[in-house]
C-alpha cells in the first residue's frame, strides 16, 4: 500500500496534536503553581523584589538541618520496610491460597483506607503510656513503669512510632501495585525454576525482581512522593520535636506567615521528588534486546 507524500506531513504531526490537552493540563495544574512558587520564593515580603534572602533564611533556620536529616531517614525506613513486607505478601498471597486467603488479604489493605490522621491517633491510642501496649506489657509482668514514647527527651521512640505508624498505614498501596504486577507473571518460569532445582531466593533473585521491575519502579516513585509529603503522622505523634520538610513548610506558612520562606521549602521538596524520580528510573530501567 503506497502513501502519497502530501499525506506524510498531517500523519507525522497527528500524535502530536493529541498530546496538546494533556501538555495543556499539565501546564495549568503543575506549570504554574511551580512558577507562581519560584516567584514567591524569589521576592522579598516587604518591597517585592527579586532576591535569594529567602532561601538563605530557610537555609539558616535552626530546624532545617534537622529536618532534612529526618526525613530522608523517615523515608529509608519507610520506603525500605515497605518494599520488604510487601513484596513477601504479594509472593505469599500469589503462591498459597487457603480457605481464608480473601479475608487476610482485605485485612492486610484495610490501614490503606484510613487517613493519616486516624493513623497516626491509633498508633498514639496504642503507644501512650496508657495505651494498649503498655497495658498488655504490664500485665505481663514484663515492665514495672509504661514505656514513654512520646517527648522531646525519648525522640528515637517517637522516630520508631512514626515510622511503625507509617508502615503500618502505606504497606498496602506497595502490596497492591506489586501484587497486581505478579499475578501477570507467567507461571511457565516457576515450572521450569522448580525443574532446575531453583530455591526461593533463586527464583526471587533471577525472576520475580526482574519481571517485576516496571511495578517496582512505578511504586517506588508513588511512595517516595507520598513519604516526602508525610505530614500529619510526625506533626500528631510528635509536634515539632521530630521535624521534617513538610512540617516546617506548613510552619513559615501557618506560624510565622510568611508564604516566600515556605515556598523554597516546598519547591526544596518537589526537587527532591524529581531527583529520586528520575534516579529510580534511571536504575530500574527495563532494557529490551531485539
Amino acid at each position: 500500500m503506497h502513501v502519497k507524500r502530501s499525506t506524510l506531513p498531517g500523519v507525522l504531526h497527528t500524535p502530536y496534536i493529541f498530546l496538546i490537552p494533556s501538555f495543556l493540563y499539565m501546564m495549568l495544574v503543575m506549570g504554574y503553581p511551580i512558577l507562581y512558587a519560584v516567584n514567591l520564593a524569589l521576592r522579598d515580603p516587604v518591597t517585592g523584589e527579586l532576591t535569594f534572602n529567602n532561601i538563605i533564611v530557610a537555609y539558616k533556620y535552626y530546624k532545617f538541618n534537622e529536618a532534612l536529616f529526618y526525613t530522608f531517614a523517615i523515608i529509608l525506613a519507610v520506603i525500605t520496610l515497605d518494599f520488604i513486607i510487601a513484596t513477601l505478601a504479594a509472593i505469599y498471597f500469589f503462591t498459597y491460597k487457603f480457605k481464608v486467603s480473601q479475608l487476610v488479604f482485605y485485612i492486610f489493605i484495610v490501614p490503606l483506607a484510613l487517613s493519616d490522621v486516624a493513623a497516626a491517633l491509633i498508633w498514639y491510642a496504642m503507644l501512650s503510656p496508657t495505651g494498649y501496649f503498655n497495658k498488655f506489657l504490664l500485665s505481663l509482668g514484663v515492665i514495672e513503669d509504661p514505656i514513654q514514647f512520646f517527648g522531646y527527651a525519648f525522640r528515637d521512640r517517637t522516630f520508631i512510632a512514626i515510622v511503625l505508624a507509617e508502615v503500618w498505614r502505606t504497606t498496602a498501596l506497595v502490596f497492591i501495585i506489586l501484587y497486581a504486577s505478579i499475578q501477570l507473571l507467567n507461571k511457565e518460569y516457576f515450572e521450569a525454576a522448580d525443574v532446575f532445582g531453583f530455591n526461593f531466593l533463586d527464583k526471587l533473585r533471577h525472576i520475580i525482581l526482574p519481571l517485576l521491575k516496571p511495578a517496582i519502579e512505578s511504586a517506588l516513585v508513588i511512595r517516595t512522593l507520598f513519604a516526602l509529603q508525610v505530614y500529619a503522622t510526625p506533626l500528631v505523634l510528635s509536634g515539632l520535636d521530630i521535624p521534617v520538610l513538610s512540617t516546617i513548610t506548613y510552619y513559615w506558612f501557618t506560624e510565622r506567615f510568611n508564604v516566600h520562606v515556605a515556598s523554597v521549602y516546598a519547591l526544596l521538596i518537589g526537587f527532591i521528588t524529581l531527583t529520586l524520580g528520575i534516579l529510580y528510573i534511571r536504575v530500574l530501567r527495563v532494557r529490551y534486546e531485539v
